[in-house]
């Protein structure tokens, strides 16, 4: 199962019995992933769900843990893929999740148009503007950077996937919710839901998640923060349950 030239090894996925395969040498899941997971509304039984970079394959294993509809990732980096798919088989979820390596901007003329329920995406944070220099590891180079995908590329490919009054969900960096709500619109996503998360009490936030609706009405619904750690360094309440009223 694991690739010792890869330095790869087995870790338990957030506070789940998931386990996932990583590598230091490649973008491994973060906070951001389980937020994401956690934060969008799924259906629970039937349904098809899309996981756009999926990377190792956090979310959309995080997912599996709330629904039963079928669960495809697509990732680029055929590294990553592969390591998302083997994690998938470790956890014995092949009837339910799947994982294309695939650029997504190709991805609608393999799946076809309006086909899915929810998708998700934690796309590349870092445009060309925001930092000219990018990492030299090329796996976390692409990752973190706009270097296949831009947040408008991202935007219009779930609007080509989801189907009508279908949600949207996306994991970004808060700076870069003015350009994600000027560009929702144009392809038909309404913003429904935002959370900022926060570090901590007293620090900035540095994460959103922003859900939307396919042609959905006008109307935000701002949530409360979400504060990832407790004074004593402790993941809070908050952030552990936060998907039982998701669905």
């Amino acid at each position: 199962m694991l690739k010792e030239e890869y330095n790869e090894r087995i870790d338990y996925l957030f506070d789940s019995d998931l386990k996932i395969i990583q590598s230091s040498e490649v973008f491994s899941f973060s906070i951001d992933a389980v937020l994401l997971a956690k934060f969008v509304g799924l259906p629970i039984t039937r349904g098809k769900i899309i996981d756009l970079c999926t990377g190792n394959g956090a979310v959309a294993l995080m997912m599996s843990l709330r629904t039963k509809a079928k669960i495809t990732g697509v990732e680029i980096q055929s590294r990553l893929a592969d390591m998302a798919t083997r994690s998938i088989a470790l956890n014995g979820l092949e009837e339910q999740v799947d994982v294309y390596c695939e650029d997504i901007k190709k991805v609608v003329k393999r799946v076809g148009f309006h086909q899915f329920d929810t998708v998700t995406c934690n796309p590349p944070y870092f445009s060309e503007r925001q930092t000219p220099n990018k990492n030299p590891n090329r796996s976390l180079a692409i990752a973190r950077h706009e270097i296949y995908l831009t947040l408008e590329e991202a935007i219009h490919v779930s609007s080509q996937l989801v189907k009508q009054r279908g949600k949207v969900a996306f994991v970004h960096r808060p700076e870069r919710l003015g350009e994600m709500l000027e560009l929702m619109p144009l392809y038909r996503l309404t913003p429904k839901r935002i959370q900022f998360v926060y570090p901590k009490q007293g620090k900035d936030a540095n994460i959103m998640l922003v859900e939307a609706i396919k042609d959905g009405r006008q109307g935000i619904k701002v949530l409360p923060p979400l504060f990832v750690y407790d004074e004593e360094g402790q993941y809070t309440k908050e952030l552990l349950t936060l998907a039982s009223h998701r669905s």
